[in-house]
C-alpha cells in the first residue's frame, strides 16, 4: 500500500483551478479596451498606454474589497453582485482625483474551489469594469485548504488610471462659497457592515429573508444591493465644467472623508435636511439606537459622492446632473475657517 500524496489529497485541485481560468477568460473579454494586450491566463496583465492625448501622465491606483458585506452574500447563497462593490469601491477612489480607470485585476481566496460561485463573482466584476470603462486584465484565484469555512471566501481588488498631471482634482482650487452637491448612493454600499450585523442579526434575530414595510423588499436584498460606479458621471462632468473637489464617502461618512480634500483654511457646511434618508439608515439607526453623529461617521446616510464647484457652476451642474437622470443634492457650501474650528459643519 502506497503512502503517496497529491496536491488535491491535500485539498488542491489543480485541474479544476484551470477548467475556471478558461471560464475566466471568456467573461474578460466582455470588458475590452484600447490598450489590453493578451489575455487571461499570463504571469501579469499586459496594457499598452496610449498617451497621444496626455501631455504629462499621472498613473492613479487604488486597491480595496468590500469588508463584511461579504457576510451578507454568504447568507443569501447569492454572489453575482459582490464584484461590482468590489469594482466600484476601486475605481470610485480613482475618478475622484479625476483619473479615468484603465484596467483591474482581483483576488479571490476560497478554503475549497467552487467554480460555479467563482464565475459568478467575476461576472459581477466584469460588469463593475465595463460600468466604470476599464478592462480586467488579471488576477488571482487562490484555494486554501483550512483558511476559510465551507461557503466562504475573500475578495479583493486592484485598479489603475491615468490622468494628465494639470487636470488632477485634488481640492487646492476650492474656496469660500463653493458649492457642495450630493450624488444619490444606492444604500449602504460597502462600509458600516459590522455595525449594520451586530444591528440586524445579533440584536434584532432579523435574517436576510425578513421582510421590511419600510424597505418595500427584504433585508438582505436592500443590503445587497450594489455600489453605484460614478465614473461615467464624473468623467462627462469633468469634461467641460469646472469640479474643484471630489469625495467617494465610504467609511467615516461625509464629516472624515470631506476633509481629505478641502484645504485647512476652509470648512464644510452640510445642511442635514438637503436630501432624503434612505429607509434603510432610518431603519437601522432606530432598531440600533444609534446615535446621529455615529451614523454621520459610519455611513453614507444616503450620499455616495460629493462634488465641490464654484458657486457660478453649481446650478450648470444640477441640469447636466438632471439632464443625466441623476439624483443630486444641493447639500451645503464652503466658508472660511476660523479660529482652527471643525473642518465640518451640520446645520
Amino acid at each position: 500500500m502506497s503512502d503517496s500524496l497529491t496536491y488535491a489529497d491535500s485539498g488542491v485541485d489543480i485541474d479544476k483551478a484551470n477548467k475556471l481560468v478558461d471560464r475566466i477568460k471568456d467573461i474578460a473579454k466582455t470588458t475590452p479596451r484600447a490598450g489590453v494586450m493578451g489575455e487571461i491566463g499570463g504571469f501579469g496583465g499586459l496594457f499598452s498606454l496610449n498617451l497621444s492625448n496626455i501631455s504629462n501622465p499621472v498613473l492613479v491606483s487604488s486597491t480595496d474589497g468590500v469588508g463584511t458585506k461579504l457576510k451578507i452574500a454568504f447568507m443569501m447563497d447569492k454572489h453575482d453582485t459582490i464584484g461590482i462593490d468590489l469594482v466600484a469601491m476601486c475605481v470610485n477612489d480613482i475618478i475622484v482625483q479625476g483619473a479615468k480607470p484603465l484596467f483591474f485585476l482581483d483576488y479571490l481566496a476560497m478554503g475549497v474551489l467552487n467554480n460555479d460561485v467563482a464565475e459568478k463573482i467575476i461576472s459581477g466584476i466584469a460588469k463593475g469594469c465595463t460600468q466604470a470603462g476599464c478592462a480586467l486584465i488579471g488576477g488571482e484565484t487562490a484555494e486554501m485548504p483550512g483558511m476559510y469555512q465551507n461557503g466562504e471566501y475573500d475578495l479583493s481588488g486592484f485598479s489603475v488610471g491615468i490622468v494628465d498631471n494639470d487636470k488632477i482634482i485634488d481640492g487646492s482650487y476650492i474656496r469660500n462659497n463653493h458649492k457642495l452637491i450630493g450624488l444619490a448612493s444606492n444604500g449602504v454600499h460597502s462600509n458600516g457592515f459590522s455595525l449594520v450585523r451586530k444591528v440586524f442579526f445579533d440584536k434584532c434575530k432579523y435574517s436576510v429573508d425578513t421582510k421590511s414595510e419600510e424597505l418595500g423588499t427584504t433585508l438582505g436584498e436592500e443590503l445587497l444591493k450594489p455600489t453605484f460606479i460614478y465614473v461615467p458621471t464624473i468623467i462627462s462632468l469633468i469634461r467641460d465644467l469646472p469640479i474643484h473637489g471630489l469625495v467617494h464617502i465610504t467609511g467615516g461618512g461625509i464629516d472624515e472623508n470631506i476633509i481629505r480634500v478641502i484645504p485647512e483654511s476652509c470648512k464644510a457646511i452640510i445642511h442635514k435636511d438637503a436630501w432624503e434618508v434612505p429607509p434603510v439608515f432610518k431603519l437601522l439607526q432606530k432598531e440600533g439606537g444609534v446615535p446621529d453623529a455615529e451614523m454621520q461617521r459610519t455611513f453614507n446616510n444616503g450620499i455616495g459622492m460629493v462634488m465641490v464647484v464654484p458657486e457660478a457652476s453649481a446650478q450648470e451642474v444640477m441640469d447636466r446632473l438632471s439632464a443625466m437622470d441623476k439624483n443630486a443634492y444641493l447639500i451645503g457650501e464652503i466658508e472660511t475657517r476660523e479660529n482652527n474650528e471643525p473642518q465640518t459643519q451640520w446645520v
